[in-house]
């Protein structure tokens, strides 16, 4: 990258004092740290600045951009099928790649989805195809194309490759307080996002107690924001602002949520995830410019369980093969008569992590068994023993401990709450 040169705290001062930074000096700094030149210690303080001082879009798009120039940008174009993506921002239960993917590849739109793996109380869709036995994540990029050409999708891990200023930024912000920042929680999703190199993306924008946006307004602000990003890189991009007040689905857990994908592809499954999954796909076809199939006739003709069976075949995985089973389970039981109030998505998440389904720390291993199994959702009526929750584990110590976080995660109530229409909150286009 030629960029001219500057000093690191000059550019820190700059944001520091609320001013906007220059082209040249963005370049710098996100070269100049990811080769090392400019110290972790440097980063986290202009990090922080940018925290407490936000950027301008302008900002945010030449931020963007040179981490994107930090590496490699793949190409799709040599491929006979247009391209699609979808990026959520993460929640419970948010096992929509799996249908999806398969869904939209059945439809003639190939989507290449590179993924990643769990922290923390969101789940990792590496982790939950890693439960299916044989299954791998690790495809060159030759494989990966191959077998985008051939089954028309695929879901593996991101090569070392792509935006790895941003790998190393994020790192650094995990430890220094500055996560909670739109300018670079954008920048971080969309520069992996457009250095992958599909034609369109679609953005599952979570908001909610399960979700890392908690506020409406901050989950628009950060829709638009990756929107207007994804746009002036040339990539067609839209988002939906979905609802991750409860979780999604039934299941919370890697096998589980394997399982309740597949009910999905069968016709079946859980009617929020199917119907997000739908909207999600017409999304992407739009995007790709294939309007005029409907994803709901194909889904109920049985393509996309055609599709899924090859592409985890092509991956090495056995669709027929049973699903890991945890060794231990607990029932949580109504303990009078009533109404299902609300579950919250948070209490869910981290009882789930807790069971074993999630890790604390990068390289920590799964149980692919382990997680929350609901038997009701909020709006239904139960009766008193009636089971609410099955928690699965291979480590049955743990159980007291996801029994703590879901205390206050539920409550039975004696009128029926108003339900929740439609898990798509807004469209941003």
């Amino acid at each position: 990258m030629n960029v001219g040169r500057h000093d690191a705290v000059e550019v820190i001062a700059a944001k520091r004092d609320g001013h906007v930074l220059t082209d040249s000096q963005i370049d710098w700094v996100v070269d100049a740290f990811t080769s090392g030149e400019v110290a972790d210690v440097q980063m986290a303080s202009l990090a922080m600045a940018i925290v407490l001082n936000g950027m301008e879009f302008s900002e945010i798009a030449r931020w963007t951009d040179a981490m994107i120039r930090s590496g490699e940008r793949m190409d799709f174009s040599g491929l006979s099928w247009p391209t699609a993506d979808k990026h959520s921002t993460g929640g419970v239960g948010d096992k929509i790649t799996l249908p999806l993917a398969p869904l939209v590849a059945a439809c003639g739109v190939a989507v290449p989805q590179l993924s990643g793996r769990g922290l923390g109380h969101t789940g990792g869709t590496l982790d939950k195809l890693e439960s299916i036995p044989g299954w791998r994540a690790d495809l060159s990029t030759d494989a990966m194309m191959r077998q985008l050409e051939d089954v028309g999708a695929v879901i593996c891990a991101a090569g070392t490759g792509l935006a790895p200023a941003d790998k190393k930024l994020y790192a650094l912000r995990d430890v220094t307080g500055t996560v909670e920042s739109i300018p670079l929680i954008a920048s971080s999703i969309m520069s992996k996002k457009i250095a992958e190199g599909t034609g369109a993306l679609v953005l599952d924008v979570k908001v909610g107690s399960g979700a890392f946006m908690k506020d409406l307004d901050d989950a628009r602000e950060l829709a638009r924001t990756m929107v207007a990003l994804g746009k002036s890189a040339g990539v067609d991009t839209r988002a939906l602002v979905t609802d991750m007040s409860t979780p999604l689905g039934l299941t919370a857990g890697n096998a589980l949520e394997v399982a309740e994908s597949v009910e999905v592809l069968a016709g079946g499954g859980p009617s929020d995830v199917v119907e997000l999954t739908l909207a999600l796909a017409r999304e992407m076809l739009s995007a790709a410019g294939r309007e005029d199939v409907d994803p709901a006739d194909v889904l109920a003709s049985g393509r996309a369980m055609d599709v899924w069976r090859r592409m985890i075949v092509a991956q090495g995985g056995d669709p027929d093969a049973a699903l890991p089973h945890a060794s231990d389970i607990q029932v949580i039981a109504a303990d009078r008569d009533g109404y299902v109030g609300h579950i919250d998505a948070m209490a869910v998440g981290l009882a789930a992590w807790r069971l074993g389904a999630g890790r604390s720390r990068p390289g920590e291993t799964v149980q692919a068994g382990a997680g929350v199994e609901l038997h009701a959702r909020p709006g239904d009526r139960v009766r008193t023993g009636q089971p609410l929750m099955t928690l699965h584990t291979d480590t049955p110590e743990r159980f007291a401990r996801a029994l703590a976080a879901l205390d206050d995660g539920y409550a039975l109530v004696d009128e029926a709450p108003a339900a929740r229409t439609t898990p798509v909150l807004e469209r941003i286009v």
